[in-house]
């Protein structure tokens, strides 16, 4: 692990380099650049000639889930010394919540996370940092003026289309008579969705909401994206179906520091990867980032991925602004794709008199939350994982490093079976 003096050397390597980059940017002047990158290049030599590289077991790049369970594992199991990287000013990755100084309502930056999970190995380990809070997570969608339960169930059919369904059979039945028929396996996802649904639900649910959230239609994405929505049979109007379903009581935040607190782990924030990955040396290295990012000098195409935007919005004196914590808006008439209201989730710590809420929008740009699972991305993330699978001591792990969709649970899955695979490698 770092003594105290090495830790300030690294500190001011980066934070001075950081500087002297902006400061760069900044002057126009050929003259005056030309001056700068040479007195950054005299003293690059210089500091690297009397401060040692720094060297570290494990070096993991992302604060977020699947950094902070690496993190974890091996300050648990082991006396490796530790360093966990990230370019955000704050641990927790795309969970990272906290509570609003207007209203004194917990919210999460990078919009709602609801842990859920079927798998006891993730349940039991993610009760050691945090107590928890019981909550099943339902979802509502406005349609023509009309709050209706998602995922599809009974009531939201009834409700949709003025019928009277009574039971599972007849629900069942009426499926039958909607659904698409295909001799082979769905293509892509508007296959998926119409044998799955039929064409009334797919055009009134699925199809624009899917369309506003991925800038493509279903037929142009992997059948994988929609295979992921429930279709229920019954009343059952939760959003997930999985065992254990809970908030952590003080935030996901809170969680990720509990699993970070060893004095093993040294955390260093708004620090990218890229810029200092010549100061040390890691015997192993997990990165959690975009795969492509890793690769980027391999001259490959990049990946698409899916980003979002917020809107916030405080409603003063107003107990409650919609009936839920999360309604869907399908229609293409509304630019939004969600309205999320956290004041509704139980693992508040405060009452408040306000509300507020965040208008939720899907952008090409911006910080990458999704992968678009079409043939062409998938055909490119299997040449970036061709070198990954030749770098020794590098490891991917996360949803944007195996450029695929996990849920809470699965990222945190991953990370334990990766720790168990290459601890002892």
């Amino acid at each position: 692990m770092l003594k105290f003096h090495q830790e300030q050397q690294f500190n001011f390597v980066h934070k001075f380099f950081s500087a002297m980059q902006l400061r760069v940017r900044k002057y126009k002047s050929s003259v005056i650049t030309g001056i700068f990158f040479i007195l950054l290049l005299v003293l690059n030599v210089y500091i690297f000639q009397t401060t040692s590289v720094q060297e570290f077991d494990v070096c993991v790049v992302g604060a977020g889930l699947s950094g902070a369970v690496i993190a974890e594992r091996y300050a648990a199991t082991t006396k490796k010394s530790i360093l966990v990287l990230d370019k955000r000013d704050h641990i927790g990755g795309n969970c990272y919540d906290f509570i609003d100084n207007e209203t004194s309502i917990r919210v999460s930056k990078y919009g709602a996370h609801l842990f859920h999970t079927r798998y006891q190995q993730v349940w039991d380990y993610v009760q050691q940092f945090s107590e928890w809070v019981p909550y099943e997570h339902k979802v509502l969608a406005l349609v023509e003026g009309n709050h209706i339960h998602i995922p599809v169930n009974i009531n939201t059919v009834n409700a949709l289309f003025n019928l009277d369904i009574k039971s599972v059979e007849d629900m069942d039945a009426w499926l039958k008579r909607e659904q698409v028929q295909y001799n082979r396996k769905p293509s892509n996802s508007e296959e998926m969705a119409l044998s799955r649904v039929g064409s009334k639900l797919y055009n009134l649910l699925f199809k624009p909401y899917t369309i506003k959230q991925w800038n493509k239609t279903p037929a142009e994405l992997g059948p994988s994206v929609l295979a992921r929505i429930p279709v229920r049979n019954n009343w059952d109007d939760r959003y997930f179906s999985d065992q254990y379903q809970a908030l952590p009581k003080r935030g996901y935040t809170n969680l990720i520091q509990n699993m970070l607190k060893s004095p093993q782990i040294i955390v260093r924030l708004k620090t990218d990867y890229f810029d200092i990955r010549d100061m040390i040396k890691c015997r192993k290295t997990y990165f959690s980032g975009p795969i492509d990012r890793f690769y980027e000098k391999k001259g490959l195409p990049k990946l698409e991925y899916r980003s979002l935007s917020f809107e916030r919005k405080v409603l003063k004196n107003v107990d409650h602004f919609q009936p839920g914590s999360v309604v869907n808006h399908p229609s293409l008439k509304d630019n939004f794709t969600r309205i999320v209201e956290y004041k509704w989730l139980p693992n508040q710590e405060f009452d408040s008199n306000d509300t507020v809420i965040f208008y939720e929008r899907s952008t090409a740009d911006g910080e990458p939350y999704y992968p678009v699972p079409n043939e062409r991305n998938q055909n490119l993330y299997q040449r970036y994982k061709t070198f990954a699978n030749s770098d020794p001591d590098i490891y991917f792990l996360g949803r944007l490093a195996n450029y695929k969709y996990f849920n809470m649970d699965e990222a945190i899955k991953n990370a334990l079976d990766m720790f168990y695979i290459t601890e002892s490698d």
